[in-house]
C-alpha cells in the first residue's frame, strides 16, 4: 500500500513560508516558467541539486519550431501527429505548432544564443520531420546553452528566490486543491512552502532502467508526489528509448544525437551492412521506436551487444563544427567521430507520459500544475517526435503563467497531521535495491515486453513496498520511493494495453489495434496502484 506521505509530519509545528509560486526543478521547463511567473508574482525555485542539474542540460539536437518559410504549423502538426501513433491530443499539438515560434522568441529574448548561418537562423532535421526546423546551439549543445542563458537571467531576478540542494518531499493538499509543499533542507530539517501556485518541473524517470542518457537525478519524483497527492498519472507505459546511446567499455551511456543522423549518418550492425531499409522505408530517420527495435534486431541476429553508426563520409572539419560537443567526447575514449565507426545501443531517454494536464499545464490537483518531461499533456502521444520536448516545455510554460495569473489568493494552510508507524523490517542499502529495479525494469519492461516477465517483475517490484517507513530520512531514500512508485505504474499500465504502438511494444501483442486500443490509460490514487482506467482519446 502507498501511503499519502512518506514521512510524518504535523503542519502546525513546522517552520513555513510563503510566497506566490512554488517551481520544483530546474531545466528548461523551470528556468522558463519561473522566469515568465517572475514578471508578475514572487516565485521560489527549489532544486535538489542546482540550476545545471538537469536533462534539459544534456539535449543535443535541439528545439523543434517553424522558422522556415518554406515550413508551416500544418506540417509540424502533421509530423507529431503520425509520430504519435495515434494518442496525440490534436488540440495540444496544434498549440505546440502555433506557439513555439513565439516560444523560440522568447528564449532569444532572454539570451539564448541559436546557431546562425548567413544571417539566418540554422536548421536541421531529425527524424520522422518533413522539414528542417530544429534549431541547434553551439552545433550539438543547444540545452547546454538555454541552461546558461536562462539560469544567469533567473540568478538576477529580484523576484526569484532559489533554494538549491533542497527536496520537497510531498504536496500539502485538502479537497483537491494544493496549498504547497512539504520540503527538506540540506541539513535534514523539514518546513512549509505555502503558495498559491505550486509547478512541477521535475523531469522524467530515466533512472527507471540500468541503461539511460539520462543524469542521476531523473528518478521520477514529480510524477510518484503527483500521484500521492491525487493528480492523474496517463500513459506511462510509452518510454522512448534513443536508439543511438555510446556503447564502449568505460563510457556512459552518453547521447549520440538524432541529429547526426539527420546529417546524414548510417546504422551498420557488427557486418559492417547497412540494415534500417530492411524495417523502414525512411531508413535511419524513421521514428525512435522503430529504430531502436530494429537496432535490438540486429544486435540479436548477429549476437553482438551493439551496432554502429557511420559518420565517415563527411569530412573532420564538418563534423567538428557540427558536432563539437559528441566528437570531444568519443575522443575522450579513443573514437573519431569523423573516421571511426561509433558503437552504439539504444539507453531509456524520454517518457511520453506523466501527470495530466489541460491545455494550461493544470493537474486533477487544483492550482497544482505539471511542466515539461514531468508532464502529460498531450503532445507527444504513444512517441516523441524528436526535438518537440524543449519546444512543449516553453509553449506550456507560458501558458502555465497565464493560467497563474488569474488565480486568485490561496486560503490559510489547512491543519495536517501525518503519523506512520516505523516499522522493524530490516532496511537495505538503497543502492542495491535501486540496481535490483533497474534490472526487473530493463529485463520486464524494456524495449521488448510479454505478460508472463512483466508479471514477474511486477510482483518484484511489490515486494519493495516495505521502503514505505516513516524513518526514511535522506534524499536517496525519498528518491527509491518515487522510482518504485513510477516502476509499479509503469509495469501495470503496460501489462493493461495489450497491444504495441509507439514506445510500448509487447512480443504478445505486436500488433497496433485501433479498434479498441487507441485509448489511453490513466491512473489515480483513488482507484489504487492496480487499477487503471483507460479513458477514450
Amino acid at each position: 500500500m502507498i501511503p499519502r506521505f512518506l514521512v510524518n509530519f504535523d503542519v502546525r509545528q513546522l517552520p513555513q513560508v510563503h510566497t506566490d509560486v512554488i517551481v520544483i526543478g530546474a531545466g528548461i521547463a523551470g528556468l522558463f516558467t519561473a522566469l515568465r511567473s517572475a514578471e508578475n508574482h514572487k516565485v521560489l525555485m527549489v532544486t535538489k541539486k542546482s540550476l545545471l542539474d538537469s536533462n534539459t542540460r544534456y539535449a543535443q539536437g535541439g528545439i523543434a519550431a517553424v522558422i522556415s518559410d518554406e515550413d508551416s504549423p500544418a506540417y509540424h502538426r502533421q509530423d507529431t501527429l503520425i509520430a504519435g501513433a495515434g494518442l496525440c491530443s490534436s488540440a495540444a499539438v496544434d498549440v505546440l505548432a502555433h506557439e513555439g515560434p513565439a516560444g523560440v522568441t522568447d528564449l532569444i529574448r532572454m539570451g539564448t544564443e541559436f546557431d546562425m548561418e548567413d544571417g539566418r537562423y540554422a536548421l536541421t532535421k531529425e527524424g520522422a520531420h518533413s522539414q528542417r526546423r530544429i534549431l541547434h546551439a553551439q552545433g550539438d549543445a543547444t540545452g547546454a546553452e538555454i541552461v546558461r542563458a536562462l539560469s544567469e537571467k533567473t540568478k538576477q531576478d529580484p523576484n526569484i528566490e532559489i533554494w538549491d540542494d533542497h527536496f520537497v518531499i510531498d504536496l500539502i493538499t485538502k479537497n483537491g486543491e494544493c496549498y504547497g509543499a512539504l520540503v527538506q533542507r540540506p541539513d535534514g530539517s523539514r518546513m512549509i512552502v505555502h503558495a498559491k501556485a505550486t509547478i512541477l518541473c521535475t523531469g522524467g524517470a530515466g533512472q527507471l532502467f540500468r541503461y539511460t542518457t539520462n543524469p542521476d537525478i531523473a528518478t521520477g519524483d514529480g510524477i510518484a508526489i503527483a500521484y500521492r497527492a491525487g493528480a492523474s498519472i496517463r500513459d506511462v507505459e510509452f518510454i522512448q528509448f534513443h536508439p543511438t546511446a555510446l556503447c564502449y567499455p568505460g563510457a556512459p551511456r552518453f547521447l549520440i544525437s538524432e541529429a547526426v543522423r539527420g546529417e546524414g549518418a548510417v546504422l551498420r550492425n557488427i557486418n559492417g551492412e547497412r540494415f534500417m531499409e530492411r524495417y523502414h522505408p525512411q531508413l535511419e530517420l524513421a521514428p525512435r521506436d522503430i529504430v531502436a527495435r530494429a537496432i535490438v534486431s540486429e544486435m540479436e541476429n548477429t549476437k553482438s551487444t551493439f551496432v554502429y553508426i557511420d559518420f565517415t563520409h563527411e569530412s573532420e572539419e564538418t563534423v567538428k563544427h557540427r558536432f563539437p560537443t559528441i566528437y570531444e567526447y568519443c575522443l575522450t575514449y579513443g573514437l573519431d567521430l569523423s573516421s571511426d565507426w561509433i558503437p552504439v545501443a539504444p539507453a531509456a531517454h524520454y517518457m511520453m507520459g506523466g501527470v495530466e494536464t489541460d491545455l494550461h499545464g493544470e493537474t486533477a490537483v487544483k492550482r497544482l500544475f505539471a511542466c515539461g518531461e514531468v508532464s502529460s499533456t498531450g503532445v507527444h502521444g504513444a512517441n516523441r517526435l524528436a526535438s518537440n520536448s524543449l519546444s512543449e516545455a516553453i509553449v506550456f510554460g507560458r501558458r502555465i503563467v497565464e493560467r497563474i495569473d488569474r488565480l486568485s489568493p490561496i486560503a490559510e494552510l489547512p491543519h495536517i497531521r501525518e503519523e506512520q508507524r516505523s516499522k522493524d523490517n530490516a532496511i537495505q542499502p538503497v543502492v542495491e535495491k535501486k540496481l535490483k529495479l533497474q534490472k526487473v525494469m530493463l529485463r520486464y519492461a524494456g524495449l521488448k515486453r510479454h505478460a508472463q516477465g512483466m508479471e514477474k517483475g511486477y510482483d518484484e517490484l511489490k515486494r519493495h513496498l516495505s521502503i514505505f517507513d516513516s524513518r526514511l530520512a535522506k534524499r536517496e531514500e525519498y528518491e527509491f520511493a518515487n522510482l518504485l512508485i513510477c516502476a509499479l505504474l509503469t509495469t501495470q499500465a503496460a501489462l493493461i494495453r495489450q497491444e504495441s504502438r509507439g514506445g510500448h511494444y509487447r512480443e504478445d501483442f505486436p500488433d497496433k489495434d485501433d479498434a479498441v486500443w487507441r485509448k489511453h490509460t490513466v491512473f489515480n490514487r483513488t482507484n489504487g496502484i492496480t487499477e487503471g482506467r483507460i479513458d477514450d482519446v
